[in-house]
């Protein structure tokens, strides 16, 4: 006997669908800071009503994806330059010990993965392919850092990656781009030789040279 799916239900997976599709966005930087989201534009886009629509932006919100003014707009968020090094701080702190935890479990498979990816950085970079780019190099982040099995640690640097996603793809526009960033090459290389202490500090490096273009 066939399932036939609740209103409910529908409207559940709807705005789940479009959660998903627009939280990738906003990370990888197709969304610029600043730009509005409208419950009929979101409807229109994925072929939902304003129910699963004013959902998914909820969530979004809550994660701090999406800036809810006071008049009700709905925006990815503009950073200050506070905001900017808080965030940047909090990459710091929390990837450099993903990427420890996941040296231990870092065998040649996964190496020859992130050197797979990282040539896909390069490629984007050669196209000035700037969303590509952003998607590319937190790929290469991400994983790594699923071997390092710290589920909550994760769940908090996407959250992070979330937020600067549209500001990382203005400071591509910024800062010109004939390389993919010569850090990961050095936490490849230290991956391969089981530097914990080169690999804390490629990753570090890496996540925050950017970012500092910004914030100063």
């Amino acid at each position: 006997m066939p399932v036939i799916a609740r209103p409910s239900d529908q409207n559940l997976a709807a705005h789940d669908r479009v959660y998903r599709s627009l939280r990738q966005q906003i990370m990888h930087g197709e969304l610029a800071p600043g730009e509005g989201l409208t419950l009929r534009g979101l409807g229109k886009a994925y072929g939902v009503s304003m129910t699963p629509a004013r959902e998914a932006l909820r969530r979004l919100v809550a994660e701090g994806a999406l800036m809810l003014s006071s008049s009700g707009r709905v925006a990815t968020p503009e950073l200050s330059t506070d905001r900017i090094e808080e965030l940047a701080a909090l990459r710091a702190l929390i990837e450099p010990e993903l990427a420890s935890r996941a040296l231990p479990r870092a065998h040649l498979a996964l190496i020859d993965r992130l050197a797979t990816i990282n040539a896909a950085n390069a490629e984007a970079v050669a196209k000035q392919d700037a969303v590509g780019y952003v998607r590319t190099n937190l790929e290469f982040h991400r994983t790594l850092y699923l071997r390092a099995q710290a589920p909550a640690m994760l769940a908090i640097i996407e959250t992070v990656w979330l937020q600067l996603g549209p500001t990382m793809r203005a400071l591509y526009g910024r800062i010109p781009r004939n390389e993919p960033p010569r850090h990961h090459r050095i936490i490849l290389a230290a991956l391969r030789a089981g530097d914990d202490p080169g690999l804390r500090l490629a990753v570090r490096t890496d996540v925050t040279q950017g970012l500092r273009h910004l914030a100063g």
